[in-house]
């Protein structure tokens, strides 16, 4: 999960615009001017809804309501308003990027697609939502029970329609910021199979056009589970990142303590 994490804060001061001249390949990974957004606070409240037994849909509007200010969607900031929540009929990539716990804590593969569907369901229940959850829980596991990348490839591609055949250097030219969970899909496992490590995954995502947090959350839970770990010292960038003073200036842990239990 630490990859999808840390892949979010990587993206996050690159999600809207990137400097000029400026170089996937050579730039710093983690910036002081990164932060973690709405894919890490709703990542870790699956975390939170799976270990305590908790429903995905009250899990997540109890970490909405404790962090409001982490960049939600409108519909989505609407649905933890709501009384009760209802499901929006969202095709966006918000339910793909808060799964990647879902992919590395179950042990079969017919249970994680249950679940990532399930969790899905409570905001994301268009047909395309609920596939881009279940392809990036069940691409997680593959890669963490030793599949090969070709293996991986086959499998979403058959089971979800995904076209994954058209490589990074021929889609960057025409690339655009997307959030729906059918453009991502594509290019954040695309950011994945042409990578040699997390960290080369997590550059490629930088390279193109895209909703660069988002994609990097999704392709880096899959790196992660794939090379066994990211290569960086999480701890520590975690603990930077997720310890931030709360409203009344306390350094708030909630969210490392749960990221790292």
């Amino acid at each position: 999960m630490y990859g999808s994490i840390l892949g979010d804060i990587a993206g996050s001061r690159f999600e809207f615009s990137k400097p000029q001249n400026f170089n996937p390949w050579k730039v710093t990974l983690f910036a002081k001017n990164c932060f973690y957004t709405d894919d890490t606070v709703m990542t870790i409240a699956t975390k939170y809804a799976v270990l305590n037994s908790v429903k995905y849909a009250s899990a997540y509007v109890m970490f909405g309501k404790k962090y409001p200010l982490a960049g939600y969607g409108t519909m989505f900031k609407s649905w933890i308003d709501s009384h009760p929540p209802q499901a929006y009929n969202s095709y966006g990539n918000g339910a793909a990027m808060r799964v990647s716990f879902i992919g590395r804590h179950f042990s079969t593969l017919e249970k994680v697609r249950e679940e990532a569907r399930k969790s899905a369901m409570c905001t994301h229940n268009h047909p395309e939502g609920v596939k881009g959850a279940e392809a990036t829980a069940v691409a997680i596991y593959l890669a963490k029970t030793g599949c090969s990348k070709r293996e991986i490839k086959r499998y979403i591609t058959k089971n979800y329609g995904y076209s994954l055949n058209k490589p990074l250097c021929f889609s960057r030219p025409f690339a655009k910021f997307e959030i729906s969970a059918q453009g991502t899909m594509p290019i954040a496992l695309r950011c994945f199979l042409e990578s040699d490590s997390w960290e080369d995954c997590i550059r490629r995502v930088f390279s193109i056009t895209c909703d660069t947090d988002t994609v990097a959350c999704i392709a880096g839970g899959i790196a992660d589970a794939y090379y066994q770990g990211t290569g960086m010292d999480e701890y520590k960038l975690l603990e930077k990142y997720l310890a931030k003073p709360n409203a009344k200036g306390e350094r708030d842990t909630f969210l490392l303590d749960w990221a790292t239990k």
